[in-house]
């Protein structure tokens, strides 16, 4: 398996704590690392610099992520786990009861300003820590294009949020104001766009896998420009992503030949790999300390509760798990005869049926369950609790991801998308990789395309809301419209300071 200094080294970073002592005494109880003494050499800075990387991947203490909380509010999955109440969290945003006061919004509120606080305050220190000129540079991109990337997020999910640029003493937390969009917005493509120079065009997957690139930071930019409409804009940064054919891309980036591969835990930082949220078996998460360890939560999470083999010589070897993000029988209906369908789907429906494997039927079960994340007796730890520390990465981009949106930014600014065009290219290079015959390039298929092909992979909630369909597509979960297509603000946000709560929320921002 491909090893990257990114993850061996996240366990480190993500336990920092750091403390300002001010008004102490110049003492140093229980061994801390206090952040007065930390950036002096470029050791604590290339720890600093992951542990800015690390909030990419977070993970709550009550299993919560970005992709499961966003796919539970999409009309590709279900909540499910064992009962309705099972991680209320994802109950309250599978049927829209979600309110200021629930965990969904806190964790990805904080989990955005985590990542911004941490990159305001290497931005700060950098200076000191004795790095050439060459590496603070690079360092220095990579961290302002993380800000973005959090940044991207929150907008996206809250819209009404304040601006930070430095770090914000603790004096003055409370008098932090909010910003219109657009503000943030233009610090986003700021941030993207002086990083690029300053980054590398590929980095060796070995040691630092996980990294940020020239392509993976125009991937971002462009999906930036489509959140604002500038077609034209986001277009040509998918073809710098893409490359003028496919399999030309500047930077290296190919489809695999099979679809299937893209899940192999050991096909990390493959060449379809744009930006990939990096996870693994040795890091020791237990019950007491999950979210704060590197082991991926989803595995166990989506396998089927109680799984277990009839007949061994037949039975896939999955693990037991806790039944949560079935599919919807719809989405199963898009997929059953696509062949995406067998790498996407655990098909327990089909499995029971023919007496192979037995599972409970827990909440809002469909029997149709995520493979992509699957957790395996073949990939679980080698020690520790096993359930929590498997290795599977998420990908934050990849290139059919990015090969679709161009073909979409194509179609809206009114670029020619006949055969032969580079949007009937790229739209139809993603279908021939599966064995699909070419299709027009129209939003309905587009629409279904990036539907099947990205399943379960956090882009589906989004997708909708961006296209506006969300109210119509959601409704049966009881998604409102001017309301659900943004979150609302944590409620401990709004006491004793001067954030205000969304209009869309009851509030008057």
């Amino acid at each position: 398996m491909k090893k990257s200094i990114f993850y061996i080294a996240a366990i480190v970073a993500s336990s920092q704590l750091f403390v300002s002592c001010k008004k102490q005494l110049d003492v140093n109880p229980r061994e801390r690392i206090l952040e007065t003494g930390y950036y002096k050499t470029p050791a604590e800075a290339l720890t600093s610099l992951i542990s800015v990387y690390d909030v990419l991947g977070n993970q709550s203490s009550g299993y919560l992520t970005k992709v499961n909380i966003l796919s539970a509010g999409s009309d590709d999955h279900f909540a499910g786990g064992d009962s309705p109440s099972d991680i209320g969290d994802l109950q309250t945003i599978n049927n829209y009861t979600l309110t200021s006061t629930s965990g969904a919004a806190s964790h990805l509120w904080g989990k955005g300003f985590t990542g911004v606080y941490r990159a305001n305050v290497f931005l700060q220190k950098v200076n000191g820590a004795g790095l050439d000129d060459a590496t603070k540079t690079r360092y220095i991109a990579e961290v302002k294009a993380l800000r973005a990337i959090y940044y991207f997020d929150l907008v996206r999910l809250f819209k009404n949020i304040p601006l930070l640029t430095d770090v914000v003493e603790p004096n003055a937390m409370f008098d932090v104001l909010q910003v219109p969009a657009d503000q943030v917005y233009a610090l986003i493509v700021k941030d993207l766009s002086d990083a690029i120079p300053n980054l590398p065009t590929t980095v060796p997957a070995a040691s630092q896998g996980g990294r940020l690139t020239q392509g993976a930071v125009h991937a971002v930019l462009g999906k930036v420009y489509m959140w604002q409409q500038k077609w034209t804009e986001a277009a040509a940064e998918f073809a710098l992503v893409n490359g003028p054919t496919p399999g030309a891309s500047t930077y290296g980036y190919k489809l695999l030949p099979n679809f299937a591969d893209l899940w192999n835990v050991k096909n990390k930082f493959n060449s379809e790999s744009i930006l990939e949220i990096v996870y693994n078996t040795t890091s020791d998460m237990g019950w007491g300390t999950v979210g704060s360890r590197e082991g991926n939560v989803m595995s166990i999470l989506v396998g089927p509760r109680n799984y277990v083999p009839v007949n061994s010589a037949l039975a896939p070897d999955y693990i037991s798990g806790w039944s949560f993000l079935p599919f919807t029988k719809d989405f199963f209906d898009q997929i059953h005869f696509d062949p995406r369908n067998k790498a996407t789907v655990a098909n327990l429906d089909s499995l029971e049926k023919a007496n192979i494997v037995t599972y409970k039927h827990a909440n809002a079960n469909t029997g149709y369950f995520i493979e992509k994340y699957a957790g395996r007796t073949s990939t679980k730890a080698a020690s520790g609790q096993l359930e929590l520390n498997f290795g599977q990465d998420m990908y934050e981009i990849r290139l059919a991801d990015t090969y679709l949106l161009e073909a979409e930014a194509l179609l809206k600014s009114g670029a020619g998308v006949g055969a032969g065009t580079k949007a009937y290219v790229m739209f139809n290079a993603v279908r021939a990789r599966v064995g699909l015959n070419p299709l027009p390039v129209t939003m309905d298929n587009i629409m279904r395309e990036r539907r099947v092909e990205l399943a379960a992979e956090g882009h589906r909630w989004f997708d909708l809301v961006r296209w506006g369909l969300a109210p119509t597509v959601l409704a049966g979960k009881g998604f409102k419209a001017g309301r659900n297509e943004i979150f609302p603000i944590p409620e401990r946000e709004l006491a004793n300071s001067k954030i205000l709560q969304s209009k869309e929320w009851g509030g008057t921002k």
